[in-house]
């Protein structure tokens, strides 16, 4: 008969030990715990554990110090890594020192059970990956929302591996920080990191720009241009808003990541591609699909780990970390010191930044070179807001309920003109038919199947459509069954 695993864990926070030796004890488990580093090393020494958990922080020594030298002497034994300081660099730091998974707090004791034996069981091998941080640099990114901390968990794991990343997020929720945070702490960060925004480059050019151009290719093309996949090389090649990525330049960086090379505009020799592709766009791919305007093969071929950048008003809780943060860095450049009064900091978090990041990092930046007082009060804010956005009523009035008149035109005019004002307020008014079909049927879709119990034929008849064009539509929108109860 097998003994049972046994779990060694290390936390200096009593009530942490004791709700994991519960729970690790109802599901099986032998525990034992620790609140020092040193008598976790001793036990590991001695051959005791089938898995460590272990703190960041604790009196004698950091967990993450502990990790690599765990990793030496018993690079068999899975090491899991809890922390409240929920930053990106615990995240990689976590898993370039060899952890097999980190772990935010608060976490999910079911998440934990679940990584706990899924590590017993896949086993761990290999000495750990060298770290490429020493943790004192300006953190790339910020926020210790759940979302937030989804999207370091990602990174890190993607530290050891060249896979195609998809960014997708609004503008101005921090789609390049990610891109380079991807860079910075892969396998590549010794290799240039080259970006291009497809939107930004006139159509006949962007052929050119990625790829390069021989002398004489067209007309002005006096000399050889290394295009971005050459420039590159050996790094990652970010790119920007790949949605507005023109038809024949979509089939050729199709070639390229299906075959691994390309050639330049003009030329003859195929050259080798040798650069990590990470794309991002704020636009919705799958209604570009839908419309011929996006290649659904290429789709496919740059999703293969999708990330998805929550906008600000889905993490209100970072606010005021972000607020604090650009002021403290204005400061650092110059500008003078500012804190922002309590009653500030409520309202910046009430607002919903239809500009993101961005528009919150630019606030900042002007208020700290604008207002004469140290402190920012709430009048000043307020101010602000209604300065900075035309249709900031728009974004924070509450809206009038009139349960005798509201008709459903009313209630979809009043969506359409939130989404307009998001869109003027980004400088993208031009997508508003896409993102408006978006919005809106993707949820039919979904009332109607579940309606239907998931019956797609009943589904289709009652909306009037193909059954074909149904399923494509699921497909697109990746619409879920609910079935109703009773």
């Amino acid at each position: 008969m097998n003994p049972l695993p046994t779990i060694l864990i290390a936390d200096d926070d009593r009530s942490i030990r004791t709700v994991l030796t519960q729970a690790l004890g109802r599901a099986g488990y032998q525990v034992r715990t620790t609140a020092a580093a040193s008598t976790l090393w001793r036990w590991v020494e001695d051959g005791e554990g089938d898995l460590v958990i272990t703190d960041v922080v604790m009196p004698d020594e950091s967990g993450l110090d502990l990790v690599p030298r765990i990793k030496r002497l018993r690079p068999e034994l899975p090491v899991l890594v809890m922390s409240a300081q929920s930053t990106i660099l615990t995240a990689v730091q976590s898993t370039q020192r060899g952890a097999f998974e980190y772990l935010p707090k608060p976490f999910d004791l079911n998440e934990l059970l679940g990584i706990v034996d899924r590590a017993l069981k896949q086993g761990v091998a290999g000495p750990p990956p060298a770290s490429a941080s020493d943790g004192t640099e300006d953190l790339p990114l910020i926020g210790r929302a759940p979302a937030m901390q989804e999207i370091y968990r990602v990174i890190a794991r993607l530290t050891t591996a060249d896979l195609t990343v998809m960014i997708t997020g609004e503008s101005g929720t921090g789609k390049e920080l990610v891109a380079r945070a991807l860079h910075d702490y892969g396998r590549r960060r010794q290799g240039p990191f080259v970006a291009i925004n497809m939107a930004a480059i006139p159509r006949e050019l962007i052929e050119s720009e990625l790829f390069g151009h021989e002398r004489g290719a067209f007309t002005g093309a006096t000399n050889r241009h290394i295009g971005r996949f050459e420039q590159a090389a050996g790094g990652t090649l970010f790119l920007d808003e790949i949605g507005d990525m023109p038809p024949e330049a979509q089939t050729r960086l199709l070639r390229v990541l299906q075959e691994g090379e390309f050639t330049t505009v003009g030329g003859r020799q195929p050259i080798r591609a040798n650069a990590r592709i990470v794309a991002a766009t704020h636009r919705d791919l799958r209604v570009l699909i839908r419309s011929g305007q996006f290649r659904e093969d290429l789709f496919y071929r740059l999703n293969v780990v999708p990330i998805r950048l929550p906008p600000l008003r889905e993490r209100q809780g970072d606010i005021p970390l972000l607020a604090q943060h650009f002021l403290a860095r204005a400061h650092g450049e110059g500008l003078p010191a500012k804190v922002l009064a309590p009653e500030a900091l409520a309202k910046l978090t009430a607002y919903r930044w239809p500009g993101n990041i961005r528009e919150l990092e630019n606030l900042m930046r002007r208020l700290a070179a604008l207002v004469p007082q140290p402190e920012i009060s709430a009048e000043i804010i307020d101010q602000a807001l209604a300065d900075i956005s035309p249709v900031a009523e728009l974004h924070q009035g509450p809206v009038r309920e009139d349960s005798d008149t509201q008709s459903i035109e009313r209630i979809i005019e009043q969506h359409i003109g939130q989404i307009m004002a998001e869109l003027r307020a980004a400088g993208e008014e031009g997508t508003l038919y896409e993102h408006v079909l978006a919005a809106f049927e993707a949820p039919l879709i979904r009332m109607v199947l579940a309606e239907t119990r998931g019956n797609q034929i009943r589904a289709a008849s009652l909306l009037g459509l193909n059954r074909n064009t149904l399923r494509k539509k699921i497909r697109f929108h990746q619409v879920g069954v609910t079935r109703r109860v009773g």
